[in-house]
């Protein structure tokens, strides 16, 4: 029975994902939209490492990873939006910039196990991911409020 609701779990999260992007953006909380949009960021990732090491489709790897990007950019303007200085009121500033740093990582770990051709399908969302985790680093340190982000 486990392994039932496993296999349903896994199921639910390999779905189409944009939709689920628009719902987050519609979310009216600044700071759960921040951390649901980082939780897509993460969907995103395995939906790309899946569609890449199981079915070695490209097309489908570079999409889940520009939906990563977006995700990303999501969660940091949403925080961004709250115009909270994040050095006073951390909270949901620090765990952003422990998701992002986690990305990196396991976006790090999946550009390894690619083929060195294929690499470079992973170049701008982990420029992306980088730069935010560079901004809410940044913004946690220094005390200055997050920038809106541009396109």
């Amino acid at each position: 029975m486990r392994h039932f609701a496993a296999l349903a779990i896994a199921l639910y999260f390999v779905m189409p994902l944009r939709a689920d992007l628009k719902e987050i953006a519609a979310e009216a909380n600044l700071e759960k939209r921040a951390e649901k949009a980082l939780a897509n960021a993460e969907v995103s990732l395995k939906t790309a490492e899946d569609s890449y090491l199981s079915k070695g489709d490209l097309k489908d790897t570079s999409a889940a990873l520009d939906e990563l990007a977006d995700s990303v950019r999501l969660a940091y303007a949403s925080l961004a939006e709250t115009h909270k200085n994040p050095s006073k009121s951390p909270k949901y500033f620090k765990r952003a910039e422990i998701k992002t740093r986690e990305l990196l990582r396991r976006l790090e770990d999946f550009r390894q196990q690619m083929g060195v051709d294929d690499r470079g399908v992973t170049d701008k969302a982990r420029a992306v991911v980088q730069k935010v985790h560079e901004d809410l680093l940044a913004g946690i340190m220094s005390g200055k409020k997050p920038k809106e982000p541009r396109p």
